[in-house]
Order: C-alpha cells, then sequence, then structure tokens
C-alpha cells in the first residue's frame, strides 16, 4: 500500500441507496465519522438506529455518526471527503449545493456509474477538490438501509482530476482499504470508466427494456446477440476517441456476462420505482463521443430511445 500524508477521519455519503449506504456501512464499520445525505427521510431512518445492514457476499452491520436530508447542512460543518453516489441525473443539483464546500484539504468523489460525471462536479467545484471512482459491487435493496451486495469485485479504483490532489486520493484509497473496500489508486480512471461504461450500455439498458435480471439475457439467443453488437459498438467508439480498453477487452466482456447472476441492475431498478434511470450517462455518452468521431452508433441510438420512452411514463 502506497504511503500518504492525508489522513482523512470525517466522511460523508450523499445518497442512502444501495451504493451509498454500503459505502457509508464499510466507512462506519471501520470506525469513521460517517454523515449519511438523502432527501427521502425514511430511507435514512435506520442509518442511526438499527444501523446499516449488508449482506450477500458481505455481511456487516454498522451505524453512521450522524444523517441529515439537506447537503446544506455539511456546508456548516464540513466532512474532510464527501462520496456521491446518487443518479448522475442529480449531479447539477447536486454540484451547485456543494460549491460552498470547497475549500483546501476537502474532496468530492463521483462514486457513480456513467461517463464524464466527474468532469459535472469539477465545473462547479473545480479539477483540484474532484475525484473519480469506478465501483465494482453490485447491490440491491432489501429495505431502507438494508443491502443486499449480489457480488463484489474487489479493489475499486480511485485518481484525482488534478495531479496536486494525488496524494489526497492515495490517502482517501487507504482508508476505503483499511475499512474493507479495498480501493487503489490509479492514473488510468477514464479508461476503467469505458470499459465500465461499454459493458453497462449493453446489458443494463436490455434488462431495463425487457424487464429481465442478466441471466435471463444471457441464456436468450435474441437478447445475447443484441448485448453482442452494442459492446461491439461502444468497443468502436471507445477505440475511435483514442481510450484504451485493452486487447482483450471484447473476450473480457464476454466471459465476464456468462457469469452474470440472477441479477437485476440498477437501471431496471431505478424504472420498477418510477424513476429517472443514467442512461444519458451510459449510453447517451457513448452516441455523443461516436458523433465526436464521426461514426454512428445506431444500437445505442436504438436502446436509448426505448429506455427514454419507458421513463416517460
Amino acid at each position: 500500500m502506497e504511503t500518504s500524508n492525508y489522513k482523512p477521519t470525517k466522511f460523508a455519503v450523499i445518497g442512502a441507496g444501495p451504493v451509498g449506504a454500503t459505502v457509508a456501512a464499510f466507512l462506519a464499520k471501520g470506525g469513521y465519522d460517517v454523515t449519511l445525505c438523502d432527501v427521502i427521510p425514511s430511507l435514512l431512518e435506520p442509518a442511526l438506529d438499527r444501523g446499516i445492514i449488508l449482506e450477500g457476499v458481505d455481511n456487516l452491520q454498522a451505524k453512521v455518526t450522524r444523517v441529515t436530508t439537506s447537503v446544506d447542512d455539511l456546508v456548516n460543518d464540513p466532512p474532510d471527503v464527501i462520496v456521491v453516489t446518487v443518479k448522475a441525473t442529480a449531479l447539477p443539483l447536486i454540484a451547485s449545493a456543494l460549491e460552498g464546500f470547497v475549500a483546501e484539504g476537502r474532496y468530492v468523489i463521483s462514486w457513480q456509474n456513467g461517463i464524464d460525471t466527474e468532469l459535472v462536479l469539477a465545473e462547479h467545484l473545480g479539477r483540484k477538490n474532484v475525484m473519480r471512482g469506478v465501483v465494482n459491487y453490485g447491490c440491491v435493496p432489501v429495505g431502507p438501509c438494508h443491502i443486499r451486495l449480489a457480488f463484489h469485485h474487489r479493489p475499486h479504483f480511485i485518481q484525482e482530476l488534478d495531479p496536486q490532489s494525488r496524494d489526497a486520493a492515495v490517502g482517501i484509497c487507504n482508508v476505503f482499504t483499511a475499512c474493507g473496500l479495498d480501493t487503489g489508486h490509479t492514473d488510468k480512471i477514464t479508461d476503467m470508466v469505458w470499459r465500465k461504461s461499454v459493458m453497462n450500455s449493453c446489458m443494463n439498458a436490455i434488462c431495463a427494456v425487457t424487464r429481465k435480471t442478466m441471466i435471463e439475457i444471457t441464456i436468450d439467443p435474441m437478447l445475447s446477440d443484441l448485448v453482442d453488437a452494442l459492446i461491439k459498438e461502444g468497443v468502436a467508439v471507445a477505440r475511435a476517441n483514442e481510450f484504451s480498453l485493452g486487447s482483450d477487452f471484447y473476450p473480457y466482456c464476454i466471459n465476464y456476462l456468462k457469469s452474470a447472476g440472477n441479477h437485476k441492475p440498477s437501471m431496471l431498478q431505478d424504472l420498477e420505482a418510477g424513476r429517472r434511470t443514467e442512461i444519458d450517462f451510459i449510453n447517451g455518452k457513448i452516441i455523443e463521443y461516436g458523433a465526436q468521431a464521426g461514426m454512428p452508433t445506431p444500437y445505442n441510438n436504438m436502446i436509448r430511445g426505448l429506455v427514454k420512452a419507458l421513463e416517460s411514463k
């Protein structure tokens, strides 16, 4: 483990959904001061009384230090690090609310799905204060602050946007790792984001449209052909924009998806709950970068249109 002079002790997690509650639980179990923030009070209540419960591939229970329904409360009593886990669609509002938080030695991490989420934060907060994470666990809500972890493929990764913040990024990785949320520092976060997003662009969106789990998609010949076409289109766009996915990325995707379990990915969970999805930050970004490279993206255009049509209901 690389050493660092930055040793944060006080954290806030924005978003009490499955991804955020999982981060908060590990940090709280590690003995850190944790504030969990969400606009829905019922999601927060168990985090103080009973504590957050994780079950599945990881099992633990931990109480956070405090909860709040207002991001403004974080500005009044600022933590060292804020971990943003809300859906990417909420980022402009969250970023604007955090502008008063920015100061020397304080950092905000985009711990989210999607491409360029960290850039939305950096527009408001500056690159020096923003970091990007790549998250490698899948989780579903059992109830408020009660999460089932379907898989946890350690490690996760974090990178600073500004080289001046490298020591802080390493220090945060060390804290996460010490808590059991093994996290490594990287200088290739954008490539990692694209690797994950290309995989999300096929399986996540098709599950959302068909209401099928990941394993049900992989055993359906027609749907698995569509997954294959979306992977190849995403790979072509990434390489046209000079993102490095690695020479083995396509077979890696196929083998990874073959091991998919009976799991509903986040985009399907969002549609079932009547929430907006992150389609614009996943397939929408592939379309955007395709246009930038002069490359048509018919499969991504099609699947984004279907998801947006279901969102409107």
